[in-house]
């Protein structure tokens, strides 16, 4: 079974996947951190692996840039393909005054300037929250691998060249950090009763214009996928599945 977007077939992915948002980054993780990774999908570059990780399954796969990109891969994932949880891994521009570059930022609740929401006709607004069982077991690995780390608000935002300049009115309400896909991860998770997590290296001060060099970005990456990698054994090896 394979969907427009997704060759794979029923059974070729895990029931835990890691998704950054670049597909190049998704064969990174694979090739790097993963055992006898098996391409799965390559339909329109978005590539997907399965491989084992310390005798764990687990997928990698891109989502590309963007609410509209995530929403689409990730319900394939969770309603075809019979996924149950999906950890985001990426960069972050941190927005707070203690959020520095190289932190490890855990996003417990998803803010957005998106109306990816609008389509559940709910009266009111939703807040996307991360599934708890997945945010602890990650809060228990960074506190183990003594991680700089934070958990809290961070933005979804539909625009990357903000013509209104409104982070400063974000940072007001203590959201810590702003990227593009989070949301709509944490509203289809919860829409299909699934468990979703995002978690970011901080590679750019938004506020100050600080940012890291391409060597102290790969290192700060590596560390997030090793947390993200660890915190997906922790939750299987502990029943989460």
């Amino acid at each position: 079974m394979s969907t427009p977007h997704n060759s794979a077939e029923k059974g070729e992915i895990a029931k835990t996947v890691l998704m950054p948002g670049d597909p190049l980054r998704a064969e990174f993780i694979a090739k790097t951190y993963l055992e006898n990774p098996i391409c799965y999908n390559k339909v329109r570059g978005m590539l997907g692996f399965t491989g084992k990780y310390k005798g764990i399954e687990v997928s990698v796969q891109g989502s590309g840039m963007g609410i509209p990109s995530i929403g689409i891969y990730s319900y394939e994932l969770f309603n075809e393909y019979d996924v149950d949880n999906i950890i985001r891994v990426g960069t972050a521009g941190g927005i707070a005054d203690n959020v520095n570059l190289r932190d490890i930022v855990i996003a417990m609740g998803a803010c957005t300037n998106s109306s990816y929401a609008d389509q559940y006709g709910l009266p009111g607004t939703y807040a996307p929250t991360a599934s708890y069982e997945l945010l602890k077991s990650a809060v228990n690995v960074a506190e183990n691998h003594n991680c700089t780390y934070h958990v809290g608000n961070i933005l979804s935002s539909d625009t990357f060249y903000d013509d209104g300049n409104s982070l400063a009115a974000w940072q007001k309400m203590n959201v810590l950090a702003v990227e593009m896909e989070s949301a709509a991860l944490y509203m289809n998770a919860a829409r299909l009763s699934k468990n979703a997590l995002a978690m970011f290296t901080i590679s750019d001060n938004l506020m100050n214009g600080q940012s890291l060099s391409v060597e102290e970005r790969q290192e700060g990456l590596d560390d997030m996928i090793k947390l993200s990698l660890e915190t997906a054994r922790l939750y299987n090896i502990g029943g989460g599945v």
